[in-house]
């Protein structure tokens, strides 16, 4: 990395993010590409929420599915309610600070599973409750699934 130019971030991020890492172990601070760093780390905050926000749509919907068709469960269905909880716990323990934004992800991404229900259960958005019937405590809980509806 002596007299070697900075790969172009444009062109290709992995030997950029590389070159630059070599960069910061070696205490070339005036050498990195500082904006360009802060802009990664800012997006790998982005991706976290987005991937957390992911499983929880997924938890939703099958969750939805599992109490307004309980004549139609499935083990495929309770294997995604456990993988996307898993899912859900390695996020929050890979980055703990996303653990408070939960209930504002669940209440931007239940409009979207609601989307996905009404398409997969073929019932209308006024079968299912307008804002998440699920406490956050109940999504999380491995344990826990809603008693089938009217019952």
């Amino acid at each position: 990395m002596d007299d070697v130019a900075l790969p172009d971030f444009e062109q290709d991020l992995v030997a950029w993010a590389e070159a630059n890492a070599c960069l910061l172990r070696a205490g070339r601070l005036s050498e990195v590409d500082a904006e360009h760093i802060a802009e990664e780390l800012e997006d790998v905050g982005k991706s976290e929420r987005r991937a957390l926000g992911s499983h929880l749509r997924n938890l939703m919907l099958h969750l939805l599915k599992w109490q307004f068709q309980p004549g139609l469960r499935r083990p495929s269905w309770r294997r995604s309610i456990q993988n996307s909880r898993q899912e859900i716990q390695v996020v929050v323990a890979d980055s703990p600070s996303l653990r408070p934004r939960v209930q504002d992800l669940v209440a931007d991404e239940y409009p979207r599973a609601l989307r996905l229900a009404e398409t997969e259960t073929g019932l209308p958005a006024r079968a299912f409750a307008g804002d998440c019937p699920y406490a956050v405590e109940q999504l999380l809980d491995d344990d826990w699934l809603p008693d089938p509806a009217g019952g």
